[in-house]
């Protein structure tokens, strides 16, 4: 990579995300256990909030754990009637989950202020940098970035349940929070210039294809459905094999269709995927009268995602009618697709270039904070190559020179945003 002034000091990043990892941190498993909304969550965001303060910011927690550092140069105090650039990732974890996911664009976020600053670059508007409350679903959702979009609305905030059945609003009220100032944290859309994420991989793209970082122009839609497969539980030896009603190989005469559908319906970007299966009964020596299985269906277009759900469908039917079955779906979600802004992208590659940085386009197939941004401001993702494309498990890894590439990329891409005038 072409040596660029300014540039981050990778060194405080490092030192940074070693620091936050702590928080958490099992010596067990080397697995980080912060979930959010509870104890140690706030414990990070409290150190978090010290270093925006330490960076010369100014900060605030809003009325769902959102911990927002703003920055405006003193020389220049009318910028911050201007649009600010937002700089967003989380910093809860999975339960033993590594320590970039999330993490790393918040502390980059941070990072990237200190260079403007100890460099005397003068801005045009206000950069915020923004540590988002749960992100990784404990209540189903992620909270923090529909709070700051306002995709939140009171009933979700009064009955979202984590699988413990500890619901959130008690939740928020043991962290401080009052409940209804959750949707006091949405931002006004014409006060963002724009928003921008750092974050790993988190699969294995970048490393097959030997490049650093990844520009993501969007990010797949997703389906969640249950199946129910209903037939008839009967003697293992006793039932013929051509009078059963056996629940089972509904799912695996099911499972074997994926590929098909996919050829025929999907394109490279769609994914199925069953993920939980549960027969009942249950034991060894009985036919399973029914099958309870998910099924995730991911891709890039809207349409598409309507046209695989439709095959899904009429399979799972024709699968049914020939063993015999009862079949019945709920459909627990939907999410379309969401493409970022091409202008966006187009200056993050324009910067890639001129650091003769080697990237590549590509698309996200995990969701992340900045897709709730997408329809309402300016919206861009910068990926990090993740080491054997692992995350949310104790090992997961990105290479320290990745990291410095990436947070020099999205520094670049922020210098451009914040001196526009």
């Amino acid at each position: 990579m072409k040596h660029i002034k300014p540039a981050v000091d990778i060194d405080r990043i490092e030192n940074d995300l070693y620091e936050l990892s702590k928080f958490g941190f099992n010596p067990e498993d080397k697995g980080v256990y912060r979930q959010g909304l509870t104890p140690i969550d706030m414990e990070a965001r409290h150190w978090v909030k010290q270093q925006f303060e330490q960076a010369g910011m100014t900060v605030h927690m809003d009325g769902v754990g959102n911990v927002c550092g703003r920055y405006v140069p003193a020389e220049n105090p009318e910028a911050n009637e201007r649009p600010a650039v937002l700089i967003g990732s989380h910093l809860d974890s999975v339960p033993a989950g590594g320590m970039f996911d999330g993490t790393l664009g918040v502390i980059a976020g941070l990072e990237c202020v200190r260079v403007i600053k100890e460099n005397n670059i003068t801005i045009n508007r206000p950069i915020e940098v923004i540590g988002t409350s749960e992100e990784e679903g404990r209540f189903g959702g992620m909270l923090g970035a529909q709070a700051l979009t306002g995709n939140l609305t009171f009933d979700w905030l009064e009955s979202a349940q984590d699988p413990t059945g500890e619901y959130l609003k008690e939740a928020l009220e043991k962290c401080g929070f009052d409940v209804h100032q959750a949707l006091h944290a949405r931002r006004d859309p014409d006060d963002i210039r724009a928003f921008l994420e750092l974050h790993i991989e988190q699969g294995p793209v970048l490393e097959i294809e030997k490049k650093p970082v990844g520009v993501v122009d969007g990010i797949s839609g997703v389906f969640k459905w249950l199946i129910k497969f209903v037939g008839k539980p009967d003697h293992a030896g006793t039932a013929p094999m051509n009078m059963r009603s056996d629940a089972f190989m509904g799912v695996a005469d099911f499972a074997h269709e994926l590929s098909r559908i996919i050829d025929e319906e999907g394109t490279d970007y769609t994914r199925l995927t069953i993920g939980r299966v549960d027969l009942k009964p249950g034991f060894a020596h009985t036919i399973p009268g029914e099958a309870h299985f998910t099924l995730v269906g991911r891709d890039m277009e809207k349409e598409v995602m309507k046209q695989v759900a439709l095959s899904c469908n009429k399979v799972l039917s024709s699968i049914a009618r020939k063993h015999n079955l009862k079949f019945t779906y709920e459909q627990l979600s939907w999410i379309e697709p969401k493409h970022f802004s091409e202008q966006l992208i187009g200056q993050i590659e324009k910067h890639a270039k001129d650091c003769e940085l080697d990237y590549m386009r590509m698309p996200s197939g995990a969701g992340h904070d900045c897709q709730f941004f997408t329809d309402l401001v300016p919206t861009g993702l910068i990926f990090v190559k993740s080491v054997g494309g692992i995350s949310h498990a104790p090992d997961e890894w990105s290479h320290w020179d990745d990291i410095e590439k990436g947070s020099n990329l999205l520094l670049r891409t922020l210098i451009e945003l914040a001196t526009e005038d």
